[in-house]
């Protein structure tokens, strides 16, 4: 008889390809992670990994095991769905990850509704990118993610996923308050070919975004710094060290020396949720899912608005 929790190791050894990953991805030590494997090993009286120079490799047979520990894996979600369907009730779990500026505008209203609403679900959430977010959900690591992409540059998107929708988020370009387009009600992003950029850090998603999106306007932005939170960049530009696109979702506070101008052709981020199709009929999913449109409702009427 294979044992679930081996397979489920050697499962997290494929997807993350080393004994430190699976180790991460599983939360437990990489001793635990060997301990497991040299057990599986045992019990189907073959080797199934081999070493690859510092690191392991599966072999013929741990690659075969692995393919099926997968299907396997995969209906026990289900059962697991199914059983919670059946009872119907919010309880257990649920891991959600979401870019930073999500997780700021809807995780506070959505997670005290999910706690108000569903007091015997445990919700754990922290920060991801999209990119990694997706990658964390396929894996298991994540239950949910919140996850964007923008009206002319989409999120590459792996089979076996649901999504909702959950709101269009606005950007503006925002400016030193003296700059000579700040009193204008829109602008268009040709306008700044000559001005220095303050962008998300090089190779994320929405810097690859803004990179296509002005060249497309027929220049090469000149990106002078790089900053993760949009607070930062919002610092940079107050301090005249150029300008940005910020979006309106999680925007908060905006400093005295900052103008924010619409941009005349609307872009648009699409922000959305997404989770495994086979964990589809969850409670807990759908009940954060939820709670996450709700938020993500108001916010996206507050950004219209704005």
């Amino acid at each position: 008889m294979l044992n679930l929790e081996r397979l489920r190791t050697l499962d997290a050894l494929a997807r993350h390809g080393s004994v430190s990953g699976a180790a991460d991805g599983l939360h437990v030590t990489t001793s635990a992670v060997s301990q497991q494997m040299a057990k599986l090993e045992r019990e189907v009286g073959q080797q199934l990994l081999a070493k690859n120079g510092r690191g392991v490799r599966l072999t013929d047979a741990g690659q075969l095991l692995a393919d099926h520990a997968a299907r396997i894996l995969s209906q026990v979600e289900l059962a697991q769905s199914d059983i919670e369907a059946q009872r119907g009730q919010v309880v257990g779990e649920v891991r959600i990850g979401a870019f930073p500026t999500a997780a700021r505008g809807l995780f506070p209203a959505a997670l005290t509704a999910l706690r108000s609403a569903h007091p015997e679900l445990r919700v754990h959430s922290r920060e991801v990118e999209p990119e990694q977010a997706i990658r964390e959900v396929v894996r298991g690591d994540l239950d949910l993610a919140v996850v964007l992409d923008w009206s002319n540059k989409r999120l590459p998107m792996p089979g076996g996923l649901a999504q909702a929708h959950l709101l269009d988020d606005i950007p503006d370009v925002a400016m030193p308050a003296d700059h000579p387009l700040a009193d204008r009600t829109e602008v268009d992003l040709e306008e700044f070919a000559e001005d220095e950029w303050v962008s998300w850090p090089e190779g994320e998603f929405c810097y690859e975004w803004l990179m296509f999106t002005l060249r497309s306007k027929g220049f090469e932005p000149r990106i002078a710094h790089m900053a993760e939170e949009h607070h930062t960049q919002l610092a940079l530009i107050e301090a005249g060290l150029g300008v940005c696109v910020t979006p309106r979702l999680g925007r908060g506070w905006v400093p005295e020396g900052v103008r924010l101008v619409p941009v005349r052709q609307r872009m648009l981020r699409h922000i959305y949720a997404v989770w495994r199709a086979d964990a589809d009929r969850r409670p807990s999913i759908r009940a954060a899912v939820a709670a996450l449109s709700e938020a993500g409702g108001r916010e996206g009427a507050d950004g219209a608005a704005a």
